[in-house]
């Protein structure tokens, strides 16, 4: 589980100490505040320590730092790992700490994973403090343009050619490309995703490397006639169905209310909650109001009002970006762009009392 990240002069941040939620973890923010950026470094140095715990000859300095390095990169897609640093005049050094811990492990106390980079560094990462404890599950980061309707060929393009889409893509094909559940494990699933079936009216399948959307007496839809805001919602299925997104992960998602209407982000906001409900760490970026707000509606019903949650701010400061924290949506300020959508409401309202 991820329990903190601390950081300085990581691109727009000059330093920030967050503290996560085993649950819910909200990061809100207008655009350029570095929502995506916090999201990306977060997933980068779990899949990091994910691949470092499958193996104990994976727990050195040596091996740690170039797979740092060479993730950072490929996540971010830099000139060069050293433009990752906030730039300033002078030679400056990027440094970040990041606090894992087994909830299943009694006893166990968190440990740190700590590197730091500056900005000369072409691959090179220095790795200063190497944990005890390491992640067991591979997240998901789902970004804010849907895969599936490219996914047919895309991971064997992505090998073989320059592509301009981060790794954060070709991970997610990977993950779509694992078979479905059966048994009593698939069963465990379908809670979680009647709702989604229900509203896509139908059940997504993959038939020859391609997905299609199964409708009832229709027969099969290819993925690519779906509107995208239901792909979306059929991505979600589908990596619940086949155990991608299951108790012990953490999903990333990146402004999930993107191409959705009101309806739609409401489902995807209970779908969330219901992850969070069955031990998944949520981590999500938004500059939706909207979404803030059902978060706050679902989380005060019985169903959801175990979740444990957490929210961050992010707004531009004098030279550089400042966060906020709380374990309320009241707790954090300023959050600019919300602000904004309520001022075209009391704008609206004006013209119509005019």
């Amino acid at each position: 589980m991820i329990q903190q990240l601390e950081l300085e002069n990581f691109t727009v941040f000059k330093e920030a100490a967050l503290k996560f939620s085993p649950g819910l973890n909200v990061v809100i923010g207008e655009d350029g505040t570095g929502k995506s950026h916090l999201l990306k470094l977060i997933y980068a140095l779990a899949c990091i320590s994910q691949n470092a715990g499958e193996q104990a000859s994976r727990r050195t300095k040596a091996w740690l730092g170039k797979a740092t390095a060479e993730k950072l990169i490929h996540t971010y897609r830099p000139d060069s790992l050293g433009r990752l640093v906030r730039r300033t005049p002078g030679r400056q050094r990027t440094q970040v700490r990041f606090l894992v811990a087994d909830p299943n492990t009694r006893g166990s106390s968190p440990s740190w994973f700590g590197f730091s980079f500056s900005t000369n560094s072409k691959t090179e990462v220095v790795i200063e403090q190497v944990p005890d404890q390491w992640e067991t599950e591979a997240p998901i980061f789902l970004p804010t343009r849907e895969i599936i309707s490219v996914f047919p060929g895309f991971a064997a393009l992505y090998l073989k050619h320059h592509l301009e889409f981060d790794e954060t893509f070709y991970d997610l094909c990977l993950a779509l490309e694992s078979p479905l559940l059966r048994g009593p494990r698939l069963k465990e699933t379908r809670e979680m995703i009647v709702a989604l079936e229900q509203t896509l009216r139908g059940q997504v399948v993959a038939e020859n490397r391609r997905f299609y959307l199964r409708i009832p007496g229709r027969g099969n839809l290819e993925m690519s006639l779906v509107a995208e805001g239901m792909r979306k919602i059929a991505m979600l299925s589908f990596l619940i169905k086949n155990g991608s997104l299951s108790s012990r992960n953490q999903l990333f998602w990146d402004e999930p209310e993107a191409n959705l209407n009101p309806k739609l982000i409401r489902l995807v906001a209970r779908s969330i909650l219901d992850l969070c409900n069955n031990g998944i760490q949520i981590f999500v970026a938004t500059h939706s109001l909207f979404l803030l707000k059902e978060f706050d509606i679902l989380l005060a019903q019985p169903a959801h009002a175990k979740v444990k949650r957490r929210y961050f701010a992010l707004a531009p400061g004098e030279d550089a970006v400042e966060s906020t924290q709380g374990d309320s949506s009241d707790d954090i300020e300023p959050v600019v762009m919300l602000d904004e959508e309520l001022t075209q409401s009391d704008r609206f309202m004006e013209m119509e009392n005019s």
